[in-house]
């Protein structure tokens, strides 16, 4: 009975139980999650299951996060105040997750917000990837993928600051 309620259970369960991949997990639990995912599989191959990622939007790790301005070799071929925002993302749990919309909020020298970017994962991600898994959107990130992404940025005149967020839209 308590398997069967598991296995009911097991798009919610999993989860919230799945450990941080990233090294600030008990290693017991890592190790008892891989226990639960090796039964929950042979489960799966004698019931059949449907996996969904899910979208937890604290599974995700902004690693770096760098702003800086275009190549000056390129004068006056591209837009004034063109910057490259260098970005290092990385799901950290143990399970597939949606992919986040990156937020990027530009400030001025008294951290006033200027200028709110939302990217979805169709720019954000680069195109490299989205070809590499082109079900993506409906498979999420793979446990403990780390993407790294250029994204071109106009900055208003006035720009001092930046501030990278995930989020998932309502």
């Amino acid at each position: 009975m308590l398997i069967f309620g598991e296995h009911l259970s097991r798009n919610t369960l999993i989860p919230a139980l799945a450990p941080r991949i990233d090294g600030s997990s008990n290693v017991i639990a890592v190790r008892a999650f891989s226990l639960l995912q090796l039964i929950d599989q042979k489960l799966c191959s004698a019931l059949g299951c449907f996996n969904r990622p899910v979208s937890d939007f604290s599974a995700w790790k902004i690693t770096s996060a760098t702003l800086s301005p275009e190549n000056a070799r390129e004068g006056l071929k591209i837009p004034a105040n063109q910057s490259m925002l260098q970005v290092e993302i990385q799901n950290r749990l143990a399970v597939p997750v949606l992919f986040p919309n990156l937020e990027i909020s530009l400030t001025d020298a008294e951290e006033s917000e200027l200028k709110s970017i939302q990217l979805s994962p169709k720019e954000w991600l680069p195109p490299s990837w989205q070809e590499s898994h082109p079900d993506f959107l409906k498979n999420g990130a793979p446990a403990g993928e780390i993407i790294q992404s250029e994204l071109p940025i106009v900055l208003p005149a006035n720009a001092a600051g930046y501030r990278v967020h995930v989020i998932y839209p309502r």
